[in-house]
């Protein structure tokens, strides 16, 4: 136990009770008090046994007076010690969740150095949410608030005798001592299934999921710090991948997050001088073999002069929260550059997947659209089924709001999603986009073929528009227009180019003598 140290009023008593004690001895004696009677009653003719006696009363008020302060002064350095112990613990701790938070796990991390002790051996789990920025924007803070507490709740519950941190935001680390050979994959799933049980918030459902990496100390790592970061690394991997999974970190996981720390910074200064641009891919009417509009597909060269390919950089500005501002300055330069095109032209824009849960989506298009001064009827946007899916209510607002102010709306890649035909019946669609993968196959596989007849066919009853992209022969081209689709899109008909580049009719006259 480690010696308590006494305070200044406590040794300012002792010392008081050491003098009382030193005058009683010497009093008792050397007779004192019969030499002072003595002394009064050889001077009675002076008041000195009145002033004796106000002098003893005067100090044992004095005593009193001393013994009040000395428990004021008590009392006040025990406050002032319980404030001290209360700032440490707010910070090393998360006020919400009132976990320990990062600058206490960075102190275990130091201690964990520095004990020459045999080294504990550690299973590392770090953890991130996945669906918490929906329910902040969707419900609020206050319920956003309520969630991490409950998830704080139910760690601590699953590691009632480990360490569980929060970082910030919502991520978390669990730190998990190791005995024998623990199945660690089973328990990071059970994190995953204990995070993921229904939450109910004033009778308001909230669905949750969890992304784990862990790493294992001193295995993975020569400290536990750097252990900590790979199993961070885990956790993006697990995160990229999809929901509600676990990975154990292998040492390959680290050039891909590099990798990616140096796309996403690249990728912000990028944004950031507008190097990212609009290239334009030409919409042909099959029927009349006239161009009606083109889609706007974003395109970033370096300074080096390599092309980024979009399937890289568009997942990376969608996770680090880039996507939106990337959205807006695309479009912005999109409709600048469509107002110089001959008005029967429609710009086509594709929209991301997790935009479509933002309920502010339409009122930033519409406002871009008005700022620029080109028509709403002239633009075109492309969303998934996925995207629909994922938010159908704040999907519903959006698209409503866009379709009431003349944005026309086409439903990209069908036929890969989840619900195709309830979609088609509970959204006003104006087109219809066959998926490339079907375009590939169908002529040498009968049933692609038949997926396709039946599209055009159910465009056609619908009054929706038919779009086939991916047509890259000859005999493709000709087999939908025999099967009466509306447009085609692919590089037969014309690559995408920038603004600068583009020539209507000469991809027209190409077409034609094509024909």
């Amino acid at each position: 136990m480690p010696r308590v140290q006494p305070t200044r009023p406590q040794v300012e008593i002792l010392v008081w009770l050491a003098v009382f004690l030193l005058l009683f001895c010497l009093s008792w004696f050397f007779h004192w008090h019969e030499g002072l009677d003595a002394f009064i009653e050889k001077h009675h003719d002076y008041p000195l046994d009145h002033a004796l006696l106000a002098l003893n009363m005067s100090g044992f008020l004095g005593l009193i007076y001393s013994a009040l302060r000395i428990r004021d002064l008590s009392r006040e350095v025990r406050r002032r010690l319980q404030a001290e112990k209360n700032v440490d613990w707010i910070a090393c701790h998360d006020t919400l969740t009132e976990l320990p938070n990062r600058r206490f796990l960075e102190s275990v991390c130091a201690q964990s150095m520095s004990d020459q002790r045999a080294q504990e051996t550690y299973a590392v789990f770090s953890i991130d949410l996945d669906g918490f920025k929906k329910i902040n924007d969707l419900l609020g803070h206050d319920h956003g608030d309520a969630v991490l507490k409950a998830v704080a709740q139910r760690l601590s519950s699953l590691f009632p005798r480990e360490h569980v941190f929060r970082l910030g935001g919502d991520e978390f680390v669990v730190l998990a001592r190791r005995t024998g050979n623990p199945d660690l994959a089973a328990l990071g799933n059970r994190i995953v299934s204990v995070i993921g049980k229904p939450f109910t918030f004033n009778g308001v459902a909230v669905d949750l999921g969890a992304s784990v990496g862990f790493a294992l100390y001193p295995e993975n790592g020569d400290d536990l710090s750097q252990v900590i970061r790979h199993s961070d690394c885990a956790m993006y991997v697990a995160k990229k991948q999809g929901r509600d999974l676990v990975k154990p970190f292998v040492p390959s996981m680290q050039e891909e997050l590099a990798k990616r720390i140096r796309v996403e910074a690249d990728l912000r200064a990028a944004i950031r001088k507008a190097e990212i641009v609009p290239y334009y891919q030409p919409l042909v009417d099959l029927k009349t073999n006239k161009i009606i509009g083109f889609e706007a597909l974003a395109r970033w060269k370096t300074a080096s002069g390599e092309f980024i390919p979009p399937n890289e950089f568009i997942p990376v500005a969608e996770e680090a929260g880039l996507i939106v501002e990337l959205t807006d300055q695309l479009l912005r330069r999109a409709c600048t550059d469509a107002l110089s095109w001959p008005n029967e032209l429609v710009l086509s824009f594709n929209l991301s997947p997790i935009q479509l849960s933002d309920r502010l989506l339409g009122l930033r298009i519409l406002k871009i659209l008005g700022d620029v001064g080109l028509p709403a009827h002239r633009v075109e946007l492309e969303v998934t089924e996925s995207a629909i899916i994922q938010d159908a209510v704040t999907a519903r607002i959006v698209l409503d709001d866009l379709v009431n102010a003349g944005v026309r709306i086409a439903l990209d890649d069908f036929g890969t999603g989840y619900s195709s035909l309830s979609q088609l019946s509970n959204y006003r669609f104006d087109k219809i986009k066959i998926d490339r993968s079907f375009v590939a196959s169908f002529e040498t596989n009968d049933k692609q073929d038949k997926v396709i007849k039946a599209i055009i066919a159910l465009g056609a009853g619908l009054g929706v528009t038919i779009t086939a992209e991916g047509i890259e022969e000859e005999s493709q081209l000709q087999r939908l227009q025999d099967l009466g689709c509306d447009i085609g899109q692919g590089y037969l008909l014309g690559r995408p180019a920038p603004a600068e580049m583009l020539a209507a009719d000469h991809v027209s006259a190409r077409l034609s003598q094509r024909r």
